[in-house]
This record gives structure tokens, sequence and C-alpha cells, in this order.
């Protein structure tokens, strides 16, 4: 949907959407790297998971997350909105920044953060509500919108994740009666509309078919540098395809960060070599 498409009425409402978002968010200078993790430590019930993670993540950049499985890889990637505070055991020394500000600040609300910090998990969690409403759900928790801008937001954003069209004649259907893949896209677009700075991915293409892979792939390269995305994988060829740069974990720690090609084709460290050649699984 382009915006010489919308009729006057739908223009007016978008313009009402993106001032919204731009309330919440105002276009101001921001630090070079939008995320900064500090000798972080992660661990569960006196277990530690990941030693002295130091890494800066730059805005509107997108980063692979790679390793073995158990190498700390998602409990890295949950920790950038919290998401393990609730874990039972969960412990955390060091710290990590969003725009060189403490996510564990005694200011941080966790709804604002999360609605900064989105998050798309590997197999696809529609909410048990209509499709429309799975889209907006967010919209309206933020009070970023109401009335027909929650019809415009819905488009776009369905629209945005090439779902639009599958979906324009049946907004008030159960999300579970879409396929697996057309369900992580609703997610998608679900986690778009709130307008996040960052979106982290937890192997978010793991169940889906090679052709909605394809798909998602293509889209995640649309996305930066409007948005900073982070994204868990084990497949080492996504990685090559969509990331600018590659985190490498292996046995708790972070081994090796840079620019995918360089990580790749010139690493530094030779436990990357063996993971990145397949030497070592």
């Amino acid at each position: 949907m382009t915006q010489a498409s919308l009729n006057p009425v739908t223009t007016e409402v978008q313009s009402d959407v993106d001032r919204a978002l731009q309330a919440l968010d105002p276009d101001a200078a921001r630090p070079e790297f939008v995320m900064r993790s500090v000798n972080l430590d992660l661990g569960f019930s006196g277990r530690t998971v990941l030693n002295d993670v130091n890494v800066d993540l730059k805005r509107g950049s997108i980063t692979a997350l790679i390793g073995p499985t158990g190498s700390g890889k998602s409990t890295f990637l949950r920790t950038l909105n919290r998401m393990n505070d609730r874990v039972p055991g969960f412990m955390r020394t060091g710290d990590v920044t969003l725009d060189e500000e403490s996510l564990w600040a005694q200011h941080v609300d966790l709804l604002t953060l999360r609605r900064r910090v989105g998050m798309l998990f590997q197999r696809p969690n529609p909410f048990p509500m209509s499709i429309k409403d799975n889209v907006v759900a967010g919209v309206k928790a933020h009070r970023i919108a109401k009335g027909k801008q929650l019809d415009v937001v819905c488009e776009r954003r369905l629209t945005e994740v090439g779902l639009w069209e599958a979906v324009k004649d049946r907004l008030n259907d159960s999300p579970f009666r879409l396929s697996g893949g057309q369900q992580q896209l609703l997610c998608l677009a679900r986690a778009l509309a709130v307008g996040p700075e960052v979106l982290l991915l937890d192997e978010p293409t793991s169940s889906l078919d090679p052709v909605t892979t394809e798909s998602i792939e293509a889209l995640l390269k649309t996305l930066a540098p409007a948005l900073t995305l982070i994204v868990v994988t084990h497949n080492l060829g996504q990685a090559m395809r969509v990331s600018h740069q590659t985190m490498f974990f292996y046995q708790g720690a972070l081994i090796e960060h840079g620019a995918t090609d360089d990580l790749f084709n010139r690493p530094s460290h030779p436990d990357t070599e063996r993971y990145v050649t397949g030497r070592m699984g």
C-alpha cells in the first residue's frame, strides 16, 4: 500500500498514527551504538551461562548471533529486553544499556522498554483474538492509536509483511486458521506495529518452509537501517545472507564479534574457524 493509494481520510489518519509514534520516539540525535553490554555475566540458579560479555550493537544494523546449542545465544538475546528477569534463579552482573541508559535503571518501565525493544519468538505465538486485534494489541496497550487509526495500522503492517492480500477479507477470523508461516508473519506485523527501535528475533524461521523463510529474510533486510535487528540463528547461511555483524558464542563466552564477511571468511579465533567451516557443531 503506497501513500498515493490512500484516500484523503486514511491519509489523515495515517499522519495521526505517525505523529503518535514519533511522540513516543522523538527524532533526535542518538548514539551510534543503540545497545551495549558491559561486563555482562548471566546465569540461572548458581550456574553461569555467559561470562563477561562486552559488545556494542550498532544502530540500524542486523546482527546475527551464532554458536552451538547451549552456548548462551538465546539467554543473551532475552536479556536485551529483560525477558529473563522473571525466570526462577536468573542471575545477572554487569549491565546492558539502551541509548546509554541501563535497562535496569530505577525509572525504566518494562512495558515501554518492550515497546522499544520488541521480540519475535522461534515459534509463532498469536494471541487468542482476531487477526486484526493481534496486529493492534500493542498499539492499544500503549495508546498509540484508536478508532479508525487502528484500521490503518492493521493494513499498513500486514501490507509491510506481505500478508494483507491473504487476510484482508477475514480480519475477524482466528489467527489459528492461518498456516504456520502466516502466523509468524502476523506476529512480526504485531511486533512492528508499535514502532520498535530494536527487534530481537529468536530463530524466527527455524520451523518454517524454505519459501516462507526466504520471504522473511528478504523482509528483514528491508527493515534496516530504520530498525536495529538482532537475530539468533543456527542457519549459518542465513547469518551470511541477512546480517551485517555476527557474534559467535561458544562455551559460555562471546568468542568473536565483527563484520559478517570477516567473521566467516577471515575469522580471528580458531574456534570461530572450526564452527563456520563445519568442523565443530
